[in-house]
């Protein structure tokens, strides 16, 4: 591994103004647009990740203030349909209640408290409580309360279902408990900028997979705003992604993080070149581009290392060395290796780009072979000859505070993080997968339905993810760890890179503004006296969509 002092404020090898200049299309405004940086290191207490004090305030100060994506409104698209939203221990009832019109309500009834609904749910004519039958209209006024008689005080007047900001944005539902919260358009400010030559409205939702994660959701999401972890946890993708030459802004609420493809990492700078494997394959045989040796899956589901005297070592697919001299293997490696396959994957070719020898520019023929991808999912519904190789092939992945985490231009991933109920120390972390959608408007697939899967299932029993189980399936190794590391360490602290780091610093910036003054920056301890909880917004909001 190298790649260590530079002499520069960034790493070694291109940058990603040389990638736009050379690039074989015009570079769009938006994407060459600088975002703000401020130099220097982070430092977080390391209690924010697992205290209960903590974990109480984030749904004072943000789960409560804060506007979060709660569904799509194609998901409720009928007067009546609605959608359940849990955060922590609040829960919210998205319901479309005109043609045009989403309210939310804080799902609890007003008589004993218990949820009006569980799941989500299609034509509803009101919102009546199973328990002792109160019962609401849709737009959130009382109907009805059996034995009226006998609650003398109750004005059914006043009694109305308390309510949530609603915003819609590119088919998004978003709410915000806070009353007092600008308007979700100010929220988001110029974010639709970047998403312009493929909005949401070109998209539909072919895969929505929820995993229970045995870690705080903050050291989940931490995870998936940085490349800087890819040398260690991903060796497969650094023959052909620049990780750290990665390009990090921030603009407002949200953050936007860009990482090349086509060009190899500048740890290998330096380094012995291998031979390509003419017989590897993508999740049985591979090559480590740093060591040399040569990972191979044996018929047991093991993993057989071979080294660059021609030795032979067996290992588990955690990494624990089995038999034989060598005793040290990237776990990682034997995790992609060894682990388990999403169907159909065990034969499947290596998908590191290999193009033909008379090809001088990777990334112009990359970029052509997506174009072609695109053309022919789309016709002529999207102008591929406008758009850059960068925008086709890049990984350019986004954060909106506080859990939202948007792919850009071609790419379809989704991610959205929230805390398990009131266990500082889990979470449930979703990935949903947004590709394009058929030119003709009949075709539209419907919004895919979510696939729970528990703290001990695998990725791969979600095998609408394809190949990107396997690389989540590396990152969990890493993250229960991360969290149990977090309660072992002797100095209590977290420390962020100045710059490839930068999504996850600004996000710390947002996090310590809204939970100040009550949480202690440096320490992490939270004041006593806790406050009232917020107001939710009058009955009179809703939005139209």
């Amino acid at each position: 591994m190298t790649e260590t002092l530079t002499g520069a404020n960034r790493s070694a090898g291109i940058s990603y103004d040389e990638l736009f200049d050379n690039d074989t299309h015009p570079v769009s405004e938006v994407l060459r647009r600088v975002g703000e940086h401020t130099p220097g290191n982070t430092r977080v207490p390391a209690r924010v990740y697992y205290a209960q004090d903590v974990h109480d305030l984030e749904v004072e100060r943000l789960w409560s203030r804060t506007w979060q994506l709660a569904c799509l409104a194609e998901e409720i698209p009928e007067v009546g349909d609605y959608h359940v939203y849990d955060i922590a221990h609040l829960s919210f009832l998205i319901v479309r209640t005109a043609p045009g019109q989403i309210k939310a309500y804080r799902n609890a009834c007003l008589h004993r408290g218990r949820k009006l609904r569980e799941h989500h749910g299609r034509g509803a004519s009101s919102l009546r409580c199973p328990f002792h039958g109160w019962c609401w209209e849709l737009n959130g006024s009382m109907r009805e309360i059996p034995c009226q008689w006998d609650f003398p005080d109750v004005d059914m007047a006043d009694y109305g279902l308390p309510e949530a900001l609603v915003g819609t944005w590119h088919g998004f539902v978003f709410i915000n408990p806070d009353r007092n919260a600008a308007p979700l358009a100010d929220y988001l400010g110029d974010l639709a900028d970047h998403f312009a030559f493929v909005p949401f409205e070109r998209r539909y939702k072919a895969a929505h997979v929820s995993k229970l994660m045995p870690m705080n959701w903050k050291t989940c999401q931490e995870a998936f705003m940085e490349s800087y972890h890819v040398v260690a946890t991903h060796p497969t993708l650094m023959e052909s992604l620049g990780d750290a030459n990665s390009r990090y802004d921030v603009f407002g609420n949200y953050s936007r993080a860009m990482t090349a493809t086509g060009v190899p990492s500048p740890h290998l700078d330096g380094q012995p070149r291998w031979e390509r494997i003419d017989d590897g394959k993508e999740y049985g045989r591979w090559r480590h581009p740093l060591s040399g040796h040569i990972y191979e899956r044996n018929d047991d589901g093991q993993v057989a290392v071979t080294d660059l005297d021609g030795n032979v070592s067996t290992f588990d697919e955690h990494g624990n060395h089995l038999d034989g001299a060598q005793t040290q293997a990237d776990p990682h490696l034997c995790k992609w290796i060894g682990g388990p396959l999403p169907p159909g994957l065990e034969e499947m070719p290596l998908m590191t780009p290999h193009p033909p020898p008379e090809v001088t520019n990777v990334r112009g023929w990359l970029a052509d072979r997506k174009r072609a991808q695109v053309q022919r999912q789309v016709g002529d519904a999207i102008d591929v000859g406008a758009v850059s190789d960068a925008e086709l092939i890049d990984s350019i992945f986004f954060s909106v505070f506080p859990n939202w985490s948007p792919w850009g231009c071609f790419n379809p991933i989704m991610y959205r993080f929230r805390p398990n109920g009131d266990n500082p120390q889990e979470c449930i972390f979703e990935v949903m997968l947004f590709p394009l959608a058929p030119p003709d408007p009949a075709d539209r697939p419907a919004p895919a339905k979510m696939r729970h899967l528990g703290f001990d299932d695998d990725w791969t029993l979600a095998p609408e993810l394809g190949p990107l189980a396997k690389i989540f399936q590396q990152d969990s190794l890493n993250l229960p760890l991360v969290q149990q590391g977090l309660r072992a360490q002797e100095q209590q602290e977290v420390i962020f890179a100045s710059y490839q780091e930068t999504k996850i610093r600004h996000f710390y910036q947002h996090y310590f503004a809204r939970l100040a003054p009550k949480l202690d920056r440096s320490t992490g301890a939270v004041a006593a006296a806790p406050e009232t909880a917020v107001g939710v917004a009058t009955r009179e909001n809703g939005t139209s969509d």
